[in-house]
């Protein structure tokens, strides 16, 4: 009897062992690009046939891998959504499978910024223009302000030339009205203020420019845009050593390196870049040296870790302002120094499951060091307000440090679930050391954020909704809602390829600056009850595709209502002594037009249009222009256009790229009475030669047609510049 029960029992494990092992089959996917180097970083998800539940979702590995255990052994379906690519739909079976992705038309691209994951940028419910790593190569940009100005919505102004302070307007809001995340981690000051012409884009992978009241998904600061920048990830199982160095005028030099590569479970990116250049005049000079790591760990088959730090040190001379729109009104200051030493770090745990979960946590710091001092009055600045050049000598920290949680839920192909809780600490502190008197300032905040936010595509209609609750030390609490629309209306034909109407509606707030709360000195009185500035924001448009998609136009208007915007009113008119207190109120509405073209799969062409029309609607009593009630915000042109043209070839690659600012309001603030900034064009090419498949020349050219002009009125900025190199790879096969 026992023996007739063993026979039973190992018949049916020899009947049955290959169905069970059928039924635990095995997909492994490589995601590759188009020319078929990996794409780490994908968000894969998995779907039984005829189903659209996800069974399961998985990132791409830096080797471009993910890997599916215990399928049922039917038919199955893929689909990828990698930023920068078209979303991309395959069946699947039990094996190997190698997923190539096409590069997109402007409607399909896959942007994370929009909704905090991979999303077709048509319904993210905002606009967002990109760089790729392949655009920025052939840009070589010094810092991110070169490579902004080029993108649709973005007025940068700089004071001067290299290194001078790089500011971004986008829809008519403040240079504070902006977010800026490197890496995870929020780079600006408390309050917003931030430098665009001192971060360097060295090995940069993509960068992500989205317009509009964004603070339901990333809170303070991000009243008018979120530019978010990612480093690249090494995905080369062979060590690969990339170095290379360039030249030009005013005496400048730029060289870099990096080591990176992707072997097992591990994967990193080690790098390096230094530049230094003279300037065109005196005490005109700026150099800036960066290092920066990328790396990588999968702890199993669920878990992965990953570590990035960028820290850069960087120091230029201040003229001050002195050419006034041509006009040479005082001589620029010969000593004034300008120095920033940051350190921005991230280290991101992510859980892939179970089921249809993904789980991000990440602790992040930033650290932002300035110093800004002038110890000799120079002569023959003397304005009509008097002497402008005094002694001081100026030191700030600023540190901010905390985690996020971000929760996302893929319940089926047509809805996204994304909710998280973020805590940061802000401290801060300001001083001058020379008298009278030496003045001290510092500031802290303990912040707490709960978000949430839906994804739906239902057919023809796309919404995204969500909401933000902020408890800030300063401002207390605060709601911030928003939420997204779009229908569309027809899906055309071969040349009318689809009409699309989109609406939204979002509340922003920006904390106040720590000099504005917490700033004491003789003129100035603490104000620890100041509120938050705030937006009502709403965007109304359509898209039209052509030709299958291949050429995309955008028409939006949009309509920006700033509450509790922040000025300083003298307290003592005797001693000049005051507080920032909340009581502007100001309008900005106006339209944005912008024409995306993938002409094929090498060549690009995106350019734009945009009308700002901005407006004080309350100020602080008695204030005069420009300040005052009926005048518009100053550096805000009401035309504003850009255009860039791509070709990115395997052998060669080029750009051209324009940028047209109108004129605009401003102020020389020293009694000579220049109220405004004239209009300029700036045009700028670039292009790279590869020599062989380790060699690769190039060259850049800045402000081809010379034009001299001012983007802040007194501050010149630099004439045509000139910069060729060649770059280098060993190893990376």
């Amino acid at each position: 009897m026992r023996s007739r029960r063993v026979l039973v029992s190992v018949l049916t494990f020899v009947v049955l062992a290959p169905v069970v092992a059928a039924s635990a089959a095995e997909i492994k996917v490589k995601v590759v690009d188009p020319q078929s180097a990996v794409v780490a970083g994908a968000q894969v998800e998995l779907f039984a046939a005829g189903s659209e539940t996800p069974v399961a979702v998985q990132d791409s590995s830096p080797e471009g891998t993910v890997v599916f255990r215990n399928v049922g052994s039917g038919a199955n379906r893929l689909r990828i959504l990698a930023p920068g690519f078209a979303p991309q739909a395959v069946a699947a079976s039990s094996g190997e499978i190698t997923v190539s992705l096409a590069l997109a038309t402007a409607a399909e691209t896959v942007v994370v910024t929009a909704t905090r994951g991979p999303v077709p940028s048509e319904d993210g419910g905002a606009s967002v223009a990109t760089l790729s790593s392949q655009q920025l190569q052939v840009m070589n940009p010094v810092a991110a302000d070169d490579a902004l100005r080029f993108l649709p919505g973005a007025v940068v102004n700089t004071a001067g030339q290299r290194g001078g302070r790089s500011s971004l307007f986008v829809q008519g809001g403040d240079s504070t009205f902006n977010r800026v995340i490197v890496d995870g981690v929020s780079v600006a000051e408390p309050g917003g203020t931030f430098d665009f012409g001192t971060l360097p884009l060295s090995e940069v992978d993509r960068v992500e420019f989205l317009r509009g009241a964004q603070s339901t998904l990333y809170g303070s600061d991000a009243m008018t845009s979120v530019v978010q920048v990612w480093t690249r990830t090494g995905n080369t199982p062979v060590p690969e050593l990339r170095f290379g160095a360039d030249a030009g005028n005013y005496g400048t030099e730029n060289g870099y390196a990096s080591l990176s590569g992707a072997n097992g479970r591990f994967d990193y990116d080690i790098f390096g870049n230094q530049f230094n250049t003279a300037g065109s005049g005196p005490n005109d000079d700026y150099s800036n040296f960066l290092v920066g790591v990328n790396a990588g760990a999968k702890l199993n088959e669920w878990a992965a870790l990953r570590l990035r730090a960028r820290h850069d040190n960087n120091v230029s001379g201040v003229q001050g302002e002195w050419n006034f729109n041509g006009q040479p009104l005082l001589s620029p200051d010969l000593d004034q120094r300008a120095r920033a030493n940051n350190l921005f770090a991230s280290l991101e745990l992510t859980i892939t499951g179970p089921s249809r979960w993904t789980h991000r946590i990440t602790g992040f710091e930033a650290t932002l060091g300035r110093a800004n001092t002038d110890f000799v009055t120079d002569p023959n600045r003397i304005t009509p307000f008097g002497e402008v050049d005094t002694p001081f000598a100026e030191f700030a920290r600023f540190n901010r440090a905390g985690f996020d949680y971000q929760g996302d839920y893929v319940e089926r192909s047509w809805a996204h679930t994304t909710f998280g809780y973020e805590f940061e600490d802000e401290n801060g502190s300001v001083r001058d050391t020379i008298p009278p008197p030496p003045t001290i300032a510092h500031g802290l905040r303990l912040n707490d954020a709960l978000y949430g936010q839906q994804a739906l595509t239902l057919g023809r209609l796309s919404v995204v909704a969500g909401v933000r609750f902020v408890h800030n030390t300063t401002f207390g609490n605060v709601g911030v809602p928003r939420i997204a629309l779009g229908l569309q209306v027809l899906r055309g034909g071969q040349i009318f390829s689809g009409t699309r109407l989109k609406f939204s509606y979002a509340t922003g707030i920006k904390e106040p600056r720590f000099e504005e709360t917490f700033g004491n000195g003789p003129f100035q009185i603490p104000n620890p009850n100041l509120k938050a500035e705030r937006n009502r924001a709403f965007e109304t448009g359509f898209q039209q595709n052509f030709f299958a998609g291949k050429v995309v136009l955008n028409a939006t208007y949009f309509n920006n209502l700033f509450h509790d915007q922040i000025e300083f009113i003298t307290v003592n008119p005797m001693t000049f002594v005051g507080q920032y207190i909340n009581l502007e109120k100001s309008l900005a509405h106006g339209a944005e037009v912008e024409l995306q073209a993938r002409l094929n799969s090498k060549l690009s062409w995106n350019t734009s249009y945009t009308y700002t029309s901005t407006q004080i609607l309350e100020a602080p009593p008695g204030t005069s222009a420009p300040f005052a009630a009926g005048d518009p915000l100053l550096r805000r042109p009401r035309h504003s256009a850009a255009s860039l043209l791509s070709y990115l070839g395997k052998r060669w690659g080029a750009n051209l790229g324009g940028s047209f600012v109108g004129r605009r309001e401003d102020s020389d603030f020293f009694g000579f009475n220049i109220d405004h900034a004239p209009g300029y064009v700036l045009v700028n090419a670039g292009g790279w030669y590869a020599v062989n498949s380790r060699m690769t020349a190039y060259v850049n050219l800045e402000n081809i047609l010379d034009k001299q002009y001012n983007e802040v009125v007194g501050y010149p900025a630099l004439g045509t510049n000139v910069r060729a190199g060649m770059r280098f790879r060993i190893g990376g096969d």
